[in-house]
């Protein structure tokens, strides 16, 4: 009897590790928001030690990997051959399983830090979604987990000097896509929402000052009900992602945004943008205008423009795009600490797991930090090659995306 019931236990014990453990279907992960649920995940690795595996890709992008049922997903563009490529690799072994050229277009022109490749796929564990820009269209693409197109949607045309970002977020039945650009005269800045499983157009929201920004909107549950917020074209929004109707709006607080907002403990944080930089926190409860009234700290010239943030048990981390770090309390806005970590830039967002928070250099170092009020470095690990995405981690395993590269590192 005794043995029956330590077995099961025993069971018990073994499938409350499996359930805990979590894909990485999206930009940032499960919360968009770059935390990590689950634990076991390598505090050291090296370009030889503690890989589980590493793929060549072909072509180049600066797209993060997302993993999802078995499977992980990454964007590439074949510059020689204007091809823009979804890649399918099997996640136990790495296994290139297959590539759909979604779209052969001539290149954009794009800033000198952005790719032809920039937008992070979504997966659902059924079909994965994608966006590409063929100029002047931006386009949306849904295959299944064996490779075939599904649909495809141009929910509108695309303008702006520094080339193409909008990741695919995913909500209910709904693709949503953040279509702020620089358009003009005569033509709309706008957010949209396709249906996921036809592509068909759900709703569609304007934006004010048609300006470009990069953000893809992340959906949170604040004040009572569900929120997607992003920053973007002069601004901080929230809207209700059922419908597209506008919550609440803050002017600025500058005019160009890279990085994605996160919420935590009930408030909403951001790190922006060109030509200033700020670190800010949000009330999320208003309506209408509340530039006034519901910032509830802020601090200019502090924070970086491409690296997203993170926050852990109250503190909010965030790495600047020439390498400092910092960490303040998230009620407060008090600053803990401010260090310089190294590294010749920072584009990767940090991702918080196992009481620790993981910085990735763009010569491909990543910095290993303690999730704390005092500045701790855990470990500096070496790549051997640049990487400019953000990393994806599920179930123990850390996915990379480097310059030629999709790595998997994980521990014994």
């Amino acid at each position: 009897m005794r043995l029956r019931i330590s077995t099961a236990v025993t069971g018990l014990l073994l499938l409350a590790g499996l359930s805990a453990a979590e894909d990485w279907p999206g930009w940032r992960g499960p919360r968009a928001d770059g935390t990590v649920s689950d634990s076991g995940y390598a505090l050291t690795w090296t370009d030889t030690q503690n890989v589980r595996w590493k793929t060549p890709i072909p072509g180049t992008g600066h797209s993060s990997p997302v993993v999802r049922k078995g499977k992980a997903f990454v964007t590439a563009c074949i510059e020689g051959e204007k091809k823009r490529v979804l890649y399918c690799l099997d996640r136990a072994s790495g296994k290139i399983l297959w590539e759909r050229v979604s779209i052969v277009s001539d290149l954009e022109k794009k800033h000198a830090e952005n790719s032809f490749a920039s937008s992070t796929p979504a997966a659902d564990g059924e079909r994965v979604y994608v966006t590409f820009f063929d100029r002047p269209l931006m386009r949306v693409f849904c295959y299944d987990y064996a490779g075939n197109k599904v649909w495809e949607a141009n929910p509108g045309e695309f303008y702006s000097v520094h080339g193409f970002c909008s990741p695919p977020t995913l909500y209910k039945d709904l693709v949503i896509v953040n279509g702020d650009q620089d358009a003009p005269n005569g033509k709309r800045a706008f957010i949209v929402a396709l249906d996921r499983q036809t592509g068909e157009e759900r709703w569609r929201a304007d934006r004010p000052n048609r300006l470009r920004s990069y953000c893809p909107p992340v959906i949170v549950d604040a004040a009572g009900k569900k929120q997607l917020v992003l920053t973007g074209s002069k601004c901080v929004s929230s809207y209700d992602p059922d419908t597209g109707k506008q919550n609440w709006i803050i002017d600025g607080p500058t005019e160009q945004f890279v990085s994605s907002m996160v919420m935590h403990d009930g408030v909403l944080l951001m790190t922006a943008g060109f030509p200033d930089h700020w670190v800010m926190a949000i009330k999320p409860d208003g309506s209408g205008n509340v530039t006034k009234t519901h910032v509830l700290w802020a601090k200019k010239n502090e924070g970086g423009y491409v690296p997203s943030p993170v926050a852990h048990a109250g503190k909010l981390f965030l790495v600047d795009d020439k390498g400092v770090a910092s960490c303040w309390d998230v009620k407060t806005g008090e600053r803990y600490w401010k260090e310089r970590l190294g590294g010749k830039g920072h584009h990767a967002s940090a991702v918080a797991a196992d009481g620790r928070v993981y910085f990735t250099s763009d010569d491909g170092i990543t910095y290993v930090v303690k999730a704390g009020t005092e500045f701790e470095v855990l470990a500096r690990n070496p790549l051997g090659e640049k990487v400019y995405a953000s990393p994806a981690f599920s179930d123990g395993e850390i996915f990379l995306r480097g310059e030629k590269h999709l790595w998997c590192i994980a521990g014994k």
